[in-house]
């Protein structure tokens, strides 16, 4: 079997979907949809308003610690962190690990996405 879709709830669309809307198709993920990306290996992200927003997202809590994404090159990475930042989005510097160049970014709710090139 293989991942089909993943449904990200959010604390508000208002402002996650523009965050969303900038980095989905930077990494590969075509609008198919209202609130919808898909990308080619037929993977879907669904951003949905959270009905009980609570506490909100919580790095150690239990559920989704963070999305990862493998990038070709440092450079692709590079210009996923320059076009978010171009966006007015908050981007932290890329951190080398090893060989591997890492970048990791958070969306308004503190999401984390990783987006790495395993030089």
């Amino acid at each position: 079997m293989k991942l089909d879709h993943i449904v990200l709830l959010v604390g508000s669309l208002d402002r996650s979907l523009a965050y969303y809307e900038a980095l989905l198709p930077e990494i590969g993920f075509k609008k198919s949809r209202d609130h919808v990306w898909g990308n080619s290996d037929g993977v879907y992200i669904d951003i949905k308003e959270a009905a009980e927003p609570g506490e909100g997202y919580r790095r150690y809590g239990v559920g989704l610690n963070h999305l990862g994404f493998t990038a070709p090159s440092k450079e692709a990475v590079e210009a996923i962190a320059g076009a978010m930042s171009s966006r007015g989005f908050e981007v932290p510097e890329m951190q080398r690990l090893g060989t591997s160049w890492a970048l990791f970014m958070k969306d308004p709710d503190g999401m984390r996405f990783e987006i790495t090139y395993y030089g």
